[in-house]
């Protein structure tokens, strides 16, 4: 037989129609409806050489366009196999009709920007400095929201920006922990609005033995800064830090850390506490009323905290202790110490020991510059040769337990920077480290019955790590 090729196009790929034909017969029938001499001829030497009934179809339709069509999804057989061949489903399609191919538009890639603000810096300049428009600078300012931002912004706030060849795009400025200003473009021109920055609260137990201080047995533990000086804090009304400690003192803790997208952000609130001082034992509880005013109270709903505390500086050591016989360190002769000295680094924030009102600020005699103040049931008490005061603490002003009043340093008579404090009675001098201090209000009758219910899961679960330490201790004993 000779050599045929087929000049249509459409067929390339499918099969090389110039090799020899086939010389098996095969058992085809043709279709019933009578076809054309040519399109009959092409079949019969297609099935020859063993094609696909699908090409058959395809050249058929070269010269009829009735040939019958094999259904999506029809198993069909081969001339030269007899392993099915399923068409793919064409649904939702029309016949001859070719699936268009979607293209999605490519995402644009802007330019992103953070701008961390520096002591003297205006967004002007840095607008400027960055070839950002300063059209749209306007424009945001303007919006209330940003107004504020811009107004009470401060060394070291960012700003993260994101723009296109200098149009802004979007801005985004974290307030607080918790709050951000997001600024967009949008089609009717920039909008700005507070939105949230969700946070996660995770509970974290400690536990410590003191050998030298609490803040080295802290460390030691995992304890951050500010976790050591809390607990320090909320004891303080019942244990000296620095006099009363003794070696084997412990103490339990539950505390918050602060997490957001899934990374640490930093210690929170401390939620209970136990410690063992010299054979006595102190717990407290963080409650927080309607007005979002946290305190610590004993499981019974005392406060932990007194009136007063003793010693209203972070001191390094007593330098002098209450002594109505001491002798004058400048004066040389014998002079009655009518406080307690607490050296102290220069500047060192002083605090009011107690609630109360501000009656004298300036300078008085040998104590140099002097506070005194106020507070209920006839006591006074003084704070003596501060290097200087702190703003609100003016006369005539309500301070409260804790605030800064005053810095410490060595004004009037003095040969180091300490703080001298004093503790009266009517008028009469009393051993500040010493003096019964009365206490503090225990919580109120309308938040009882929820501290009550509230402290007792949290005691439960300090207790239940309070077993598993003792265990591990007695694990790990020789």
């Amino acid at each position: 037989m000779p050599h045929c090729k087929v000049r249509n196009s459409s067929l390339i790929g499918y099969a090389d129609l110039s090799r020899p034909a086939s010389p098996l017969l095969h058992d085809y029938k043709t279709p019933a409806s009578p076809q054309p001499a040519k399109s009959k001829a092409l079949q019969w030497f297609a099935v020859g050489l063993g094609l696909p009934l699908v090409v058959v179809a395809l050249v058929s339709g070269l010269g009829t366009t009735t040939a019958p069509q094999p259904r999506p999804g029809t198993p069909i057989m081969t001339a030269s196999a007899n392993e099915p061949l399923l068409l793919p489903s064409n649904d939702g399609i029309a016949a001859g009709a070719i699936e268009p191919i979607v293209v999605p538009e490519p995402i644009p890639e802007f330019d992103k920007l953070v701008l961390t603000i520096s002591s003297g810096d205006t967004m002007e300049e840095l607008f400027r400095k960055h070839g950002l428009d300063l059209g749209h600078l306007v424009s945001i300012a303007q919006l209330q929201e940003t107004k504020n931002r811009f107004r009470n912004m401060k060394p070291g706030d960012v700003f993260e920006i994101t723009h296109d060849a200098g149009q802004l795009i979007s801005m985004y400025s974290a307030l607080s922990l918790t709050s951000a200003l997001q600024i967009e473009k949008g089609e009717l021109g920039f909008t700005a609005q507070l939105v949230e920055r969700p946070i996660e609260i995770r509970k974290r137990m400690a536990f410590g033995v003191i050998d030298t201080s609490l803040f080295e047995s802290g460390a030691e533990v995992g304890l951050s800064d500010k976790v050591i000086m809390n607990l320090a804090g909320i004891f303080a009304w019942d244990v000296d830090f620095v006099l009363d400690i003794r070696q084997g003192d412990n103490y339990y803790v539950q505390y918050e850390e602060i997490w957001q997208e899934g990374e640490f952000v930093m210690d929170g609130e401390i939620i209970a506490a136990e410690f063992n001082n010299n054979g006595r034992t102190i717990k407290a509880i963080r409650f927080v009323d309607d007005n979002e005013h946290s305190e610590y109270y004993t499981p019974d709903g005392n406060s932990v905290r007194k009136a007063f505390i003793r010693a209203p500086v972070d001191f390094t050591l007593i330098s002098s202790n209450f002594n109505p016989r001491r002798k004058h360190p400048i004066l040389n002769r014998i002079r009655a110490h009518r406080g307690v000295d607490y050296a102290a680094p220069r500047g060192t924030p002083i605090k009011a020991s107690g609630d109360g009102k501000v009656i004298f600020r300036g300078t008085k005699n040998g104590y140099g510059r002097t506070v005194i103040v106020q507070h209920g049931g006839n006591i006074t008490t003084l704070y003596a040769h501060m290097t200087g005061y702190a703003a609100k603490a003016r006369i005539g002003s309500r301070v409260k337990q804790g605030q800064t009043i005053g810095y410490v340093g060595m004004t009037g008579l003095a040969t180091a920077n300490h703080l001298h404090y004093e503790y009266r009675i009517n008028g009469v001098h009393r051993n500040p480290r010493t003096v019964d201090l009365p206490d503090a209000e225990p919580i109120a009758d309308k938040y009882l019955a929820r501290f009550l219910a509230t402290a007792e899961p949290i005691l439960q679960e300090l207790e239940q790590f309070k077993s598993t330490q003792v265990a591990s201790v007695a694990y790990t004993s020789p």
